[in-house]
């Protein structure tokens, strides 16, 4: 994907670079000598400043061509590099036609060689690429020269561009062996840059990440700005492709931001295109075609057929989404013919799937599945192009009312996606992988509610959220087909001894599934974008000043109608009820949602204009959170360990974002006190560390609280994590991250975090709101206290001694909570508003 040369060992190079800049004026450079004028522009290609690098070594060339040709000769393969790096391929091989006055050594012969080879490459002249490579390998044979260290590297590249991704990977480990033995930082950049690339290629996104971000570090250590945009864009697609589309869009506008300032065309446009791909997922059509065309103009700039073909097909893509046929069937002519003379069969199916699509919109039934099952069935499909075809193939044999077939194709996607997902090693990439699914899954839940067929629909929804949480518990193994869960939902609900809710949020259809020990009822919601938009108004009004319930607040009383109202008739008195909510709903307290009719005096609330009188659901019911049905299915009894509590908190104040504040110490006391001396474990001030709570044996404690500030990551929810005292073992000591608590399990009945944000700020599908509280779950807790937005110092002691006492009492973890935050609602105190009770929310697996 790059190529970024250096053909002299680094130590020597970077000295002698450095040594001769120190006597070079920084902004006039005629009067230089050769070697002060060479020294300039290699260090500014090494900076990444390709474009300047270039001019500076054409001028070289020109000025010293004829005092000193063997200074000219050094500029014209510097110049050649920075073409090559700025995807300028033709432009390269033309300064590298015209033969120098003098080569000096063999280091030269092999660099020029090897541009040569790469150059070919790119431009899929591979006999040529080929034959160049083996020249420069042939000199290698006869000693070695440090440019030899590049050309495993050159070779793994062309072994990429044909489409031998195992054998270029093999080709890169071999570059990146050699550039470490010799102690060659640029090589090994280059080399971790191509091994994130191929892992790209290869569909290994969670290895992809890895090699990337040592990539970026390497980069931004050598001050490397082309590599560490390079790296930034690769690693934004590794995201994008686990679904993280966020922290994807945001890499590439970044990483194109830094490829248009220093000239890398070739990389410019591929990140402004990747930045396309994001807006045409999130269904920004009109950015998307903007980028795609940009891009298309970029690439015919510098003559590259692949990353025409690349923009010519994302133009037809985004066309047919856009339900432009005919432009979209206008794409595929251009670009049908590219396609056949590069023989690439991966373009050539991707052509097949735009023209499936466009046959399928057009209701050439016969004709589409033919090319769908083609595309499916081809050993070379990627995995998102098998997904692609047998999703859309799903949906067309559910038009044509082929409804068997149909209902086996949706299946069969959903068993690629698990298939894929199962290959990730690692828990931050099966999280955002989850979205990849997301359509397949909510058209066959849709598919199944409209056959009739609601309690198989429930469990395919079930099945979609609970994988993660499943795995991390042990319930089921990670390379399990997709299949429905091996229970009955009305079981769960009598096992629980609760109602349970279970929310699905739809493009098309939203659903609430009710389900009691007698029976399930299917009710159908709005569609996603009209609840999320109440859900983010209501939370607003929620962290306001006012009390919501004074004016009767319309989004609090509409959600309450939408999302609860359906289910009132199975709700019964004293029935605690689940919430098992999806999408934007696992930011929502539904405790805080205004039901109408009478409540306890003094909160019922009648306006001006005889509205109905009001009060929060709180009042009505004991609420908490699920994470699925099916972890609910295969939860244990809490075992019969001694009532022992691990309190941790207090911490010495690692700087001034995280202040130590007066009423940490008085709700250590106070949550202390409800435990016997020998019952209570108790770090605080310094002791307060992340490393006494890992050496402390927490599986061992019934109990375990924490009282500190907290940080929950948007971009990565895993680094959510509680703030503690400092040690001397790095930087971020104090930082108790929610991947290292996963990592030690424990069998607590309730694991309390009173800290803002406890519970996480962003939900992923299928996994609800990730963070701390998701963590401790992962870990084995049976129940967790967490936070859904940031918490009053003032008023969390009082619940918080309220909740132990309940517990001390007898009262379950649930019970305890709600009573504790029903005693500051019914209070005559500023505390009777939301925003103090209600961050609080009690997540549960039982």
């Amino acid at each position: 994907m790059i190529f970024a040369g250096n053909f002299w060992p680094w130590r020597f190079q970077i000295a002698w670079v450095l040594a001769l800049l120190l006597l070079i004026p920084l902004r006039d450079t005629r009067g230089l000598g050769a070697q002060a004028a060479y020294a300039r522009a290699h260090m500014l290609f090494l900076h990444g400043a390709l474009k300047e690098s270039q001019s500076e070594s054409e001028q070289g060339y020109k000025r010293f061509l004829g005092s000193s040709p063997e200074w000219a000769a050094k500029f014209q393969l510097l110049e050649a590099r920075a073409m090559v790096g700025r995807g300028m391929d033709d432009d390269a091989l033309r300064v590298l036609s015209v033969q120098p006055t003098v080569l000096n050594t063999r280091e030269e012969i092999i660099e020029k060689f090897t541009l040569e080879g790469v150059a070919f490459a790119y431009l899929h002249q591979f006999a040529l690429a080929g034959q160049r490579l083996d020249e420069a390998q042939n000199l290698c044979a006869s000693a070695y020269f440090a440019a030899c260290d590049g050309v495993p590297i050159r070779r793994g590249i062309l072994a990429n561009r044909q489409r031998q991704p195992a054998e270029a990977r093999q080709y890169f480990l071999e570059g990146l062996h050699l550039a470490r033995a010799h102690q060659d930082p640029w090589q090994e950049t280059t080399a971790l840059l191509n091994l994130g690339y191929v892992s790209l290629q290869t569909e290994h996104y969670d290895q992809a990440v890895e090699w990337s971000r040592s990539a970026y570090r390497s980069a931004m250590a050598l001050d490397a700005q082309d590599q560490a945009q390079n790296a930034l864009g690769n690693l934004g697609w590794a995201y994008f492709k686990l679904g993280d589309k966020e922290r994807a869009l945001q890499l590439f506008l970044e990483a194109q931001n830094r490829a248009e300032k220093i000239g890398d065309v070739r990389l410019d446009l591929k990140w402004v295109s990747n930045a396309g791909y994001v807006y045409q997922d999130s269904g920004d059509l009109t950015r998307a075609i903007q980028a795609y065309g940009q891009s298309l103009q970029l690439a015919r700039q510098i003559n590259s057929n692949d990353d025409i073909v690349n923009a010519l097909e994302d133009l037809a893509h985004a066309s047919i989404d856009a339900g432009k046929l005919d432009e979209a069937s206008a794409y595929i002519g251009q670009v049908n013919p590219l396609v056949s003379s590069s023989g690439n069969h991966l373009d050539a199916l991707d052509v097949m799937l735009a023209q499936a699509r466009i046959v399928a919109a057009r209701r050439q039934d016969q004709q589409a599945e033919a090319i769908f099952r083609a595309v499916a069935s081809d050993p070379a499909s990627q995995i998102s192009m098998r997904l692609g075809s047998e999703h859309q193939l799903a949906r067309l044999l559910e038009l044509e009312g082929k409804t068997d077939l149909a209902g086996r194709m949706y299946k069969t996607a959903l068993s690629t996606f698990e298939s894929a997902r199962a290959d990730l090693q690692n828990e931050n990439s099966k999280l955002p992988f989850l979205a990849n699914a997301t359509s397949i899954y909510d058209d066959y839940i849709h598919f199944l509610v409209t056959q009739g067929r609601p309690e198989e629909a429930l469990l395919a929804a079930d099945q979609s959220r609970a994988r993660t949480l499943a795995q991390g518990l042990g319930l089921v193994t990670s390379k399990q087909a997709f299949r429905s869960p091996p229970f009955s939902p009305r079981a769960v609900a009598q096992k629980a001894g609760a109602v349970l809710l279970f929310y699905w949020l739809g493009e098309r259809q939203s659903y609430l599934w009710t389900v009691t020990p007698e029976r399930i009822a299917l009710s159908a919601l709005p569609a996603q974008k009209e609840i999320a938009p109440l859900v983010e108004r209501y939370s607003d009004t929620l962290l306001g000043p006012e009390d919501p319930i004074q004016p009767g607040d319309e989004a609090g009383q509409t959600l309450f109608r939408v999302l609860v109202a359906p289910a009132l008739k199975l709700v019964r008195t004293g029935t605690p009820v689940a919430i098992l909510a999806d999408g934007a709903l696992t930011r929502l307290n539904f405790e805080t949602l205004l039901a109408p009719g009478s409540g306890p005096a003094p909160l019922q609330v009648q306006n001006a204009g005889h509205a109905p009188i009001i009060h929060y659901w709180i009042d009505d019911v004991t609420l908490f959170s699920a994470p699925s049905l099916s972890t609910l299915a295969a939860a244990q009894s809490v075992h019969p360990i001694a009532q022992n509590l691990l309190l941790i908190g207090d911490p010495v104040s690692p700087n001034s974002d995280f202040p130590t504040l007066p009423l940490f110490g008085f709700e250590m006391k106070q949550i202390a006190k409800t435990f016997s001396a020998q019952k209570a474990v108790v770090f605080s001030g310094q002791q307060a560390s992340p490393a006494a709570y890992l050496s402390s044996n927490p599986g061992r404690y019934s109990y375990i609280h924490f009282v500190a500030h907290a940080t929950a990551s948007r971009t990565d929810p895993l680094d959510s994590a509680i703030i503690l005292s400092s040690t001397s073992a790095g930087e971020d000591s104090f930082k108790l991250y929610a991947r290292e608590i996963m990592q030690h399990p424990i069998d607590a009945r309730l694991v309390t975090i009173s800290a803002c944000y406890g519970s996480g700020t962003r939900f992923y599908a299928g996994e609800g709101l990730v963070g701390l509280s998701w963590a401790f779950l992962r870990a084995g807790a049976h129940s967790v206290v967490g936070a859904l937005w940031e918490v009053s110092d003032e008023s969390t002691p009082r619940l918080m001694e309220s909740l132990y006492q309940g517990i001390k009492q007898g009262q379950s973890p649930a019970v305890a909570l709600h009573d504790a935050k029903i005693a500051l609602l019914h209070s005559q105190s500023k505390f009777r508003s939301p925003f103090y009770w209600a961050p609080f929310q009690l997540y549960s697996r039982f």
